[in-house]
């Protein structure tokens, strides 16, 4: 197994250096807000083309599965990694970024379907779109530095919970003898370490929600179809219309009652996250109120969205201090990072966008790694009985994330500083 994906890693480079097309454009370095960027000595050779796409392949291959092990998409490594090895601009890499992390969470998917909460998928993913659409426009008004200010307080935060989560979960584990059980509001214990992730399980009893399902379909379509019409902020979009014009703004502002309606209808039907149901010791979360989940993943859109990362990297974490399981937690935010990408990946193709097949081949790099991420956590797993492996995992990702984000951030607000820029707010158009 080892060394069908060391094939397919090297034919995936070799399709990535062949995709990519040599321009004259100059490399660029990393700025957390993707407004400015400061370019580096022009260097560029068909030489060193190609030695950076297969190192940035090479990383994105380390990075992806380090990040599938914990569900998350990896767009704060990712785009780093382009902008910074690849030499490419932030246009093109946030473009890959949305391939490369569609083509991660459709192996999570694969892996971990019969552990994905639906219901719970179901119940953020409205608010969790409705938050990114929303972040990214205040990351265009906010400045800089209060951006990477707000990014190493609140990621710093979550990273320190996560571990502080990760050594709870494991020294729980280690009390109960490596046995995947730890003790959840007093006496009662849930196993971390689902049945489902053997391989003797009986394959009857897993029943695709299809309902659920549905309705997320839905909800991807509907929003799919504002984000066409509406385009981007420099007017590119199935229809002519003046960039942030009268008519961008409320297709924009239709998001709102869109992500209500649909929020308070699966609330209505009872197919929330609280009000699932336990199904033979698999699942079980304890929630005071049916809106937490939705207004959990409103924040994590909305701050994914200010900080350029998405908000699969927020979410987790989150779902991990309201008490679920880390599995659960990892398959579950790895399918709604899948709707997520794959809409922005659609829409990049439906608009025209270059460099496609070189797109495809990071994606295809991006699936292998997480395959191999993948299995060798769950390998761990049912080896030491440790799903705190997977708490592990989102932090590590949390602060290599910081560590990149936050240093070429940093160079490039005091770039912008001393060259007399403006440090203030900006118009969102």
């Amino acid at each position: 197994m080892n060394h069908k994906f060391l094939i397919l890693l090297i034919l995936c480079c070799a399709l990535c250096i062949s995709g990519v097309e040599i321009t004259e454009t100059t490399p660029q370095t990393l700025n957390i807000s993707s407004r400015h960027w400061t370019p580096l000595p022009h260097k560029n050779t068909v030489g060193g083309i190609g030695i950076r796409c297969v190192v940035a392949a090479s990383v994105s291959f380390v990075a992806a599965a380090i990040s599938s092990a914990g569900g998350i998409g990896g767009g704060g490594l990712f785009i780093p990694i382009l902008t910074i090895i690849a030499g490419q601009d932030v246009k093109t890499a946030s473009t890959y970024s949305a391939f490369m992390v569609t083509g991660g969470s459709i192996a999570n998917v694969m892996r971990s379907k019969r552990l994905i909460d639906y219901d719970m998928a179901l119940v953020c993913q409205p608010s969790l779109l409705l938050g990114v659409s929303c972040g990214v426009v205040l990351n265009v008004v906010f400045p800089e530095w209060l951006i990477t200010l707000l990014f190493v307080v609140f990621v710093a935060f979550c990273t320190f919970k996560t571990c502080r989560s990760a050594v709870v979960y494991w020294s729980l584990e280690s009390r109960n003898g490596g046995g995947g059980e730890v003790e959840a509001g007093g006496s009662t214990k849930v196993p971390l370490l689902s049945s489902t992730t053997t391989d003797d399980v009986d394959e009857g009893k897993y029943e695709t929600p299809w309902m659920s399902i549905g309705m997320l379909a839905l909800i991807w379509f509907s929003f799919f179809v504002l984000y066409l019409l509406r385009g981007n902020r420099y007017g590119q979009g199935v229809i002519e219309m003046e960039a942030c014009g009268t008519e961008y703004w409320i297709i924009s502002s239709m998001q709102i009652p869109l992500a209500v309606f649909f929020t308070s209808w699966i609330l209505f039907r009872g197919t929330s996250a609280s009000t699932r149901q336990e199904n033979g010791g698999l699942i079980r979360r304890q929630s005071s109120s049916e809106l937490v989940y939705p207004i959990m993943a409103l924040l994590a859109g909305l701050l994914g969205g200010v900080f350029g990362i998405g908000g699969g990297m927020l979410i987790s974490p989150i779902l991990l201090q309201l008490g679920n399981e880390p599995q659960v937690t990892a398959a579950t935010c790895s399918f709604m990072v899948l709707v997520s990408s794959s809409m922005s990946a659609l829409q990049y193709l439906l608009l025209g966008m270059k460099h496609i097949y070189a797109a495809l081949s990071y994606a295809a790099i991006c699936f292998v790694a997480s395959l191999v991420g993948l299995t060798v956590i769950q390998q761990a797993i049912l080896k030491h009985g440790r799903p705190s492996l997977i708490v592990f995992s989102v932090a590590t990702v949390m602060a290599l994330s910081i560590v990149l984000m936050t240093s070429f951030g940093t160079i490039d607000i005091w770039r912008s500083y001393t060259s007399g820029q403006n440090m203030g707010f900006n118009k969102p158009c």
